[in-house]
């Protein structure tokens, strides 16, 4: 196994922090219902699955090219 550049690392680190953001995101979106965001309940959920489903390709896309 070859160890990782610190270049690799950290392009690692980010990668996986903004889908860690991406999807608190998307959840926060879903059920925070305190969430100052002036969408009627079928938007908010769209938006939500929608951003739950681009972090997740980012996180596959991700893996693939590295």
């Amino acid at each position: 196994m070859m160890k990782k550049s610190l270049k690799e690392r950290f392009l690692l680190v980010i990668g996986v922090l903004f889908f860690i953001i991406y999807l608190t995101m998307g959840l926060a979106i879903l059920f925070w219902q305190k969430l100052p965001l002036p969408l009627s309940q079928g938007y908010r959920t769209t938006l939500g699955i929608a951003i739950i489903v681009y972090a997740f390709l980012r996180f596959i896309r991700f893996f693939q090219k590295s």
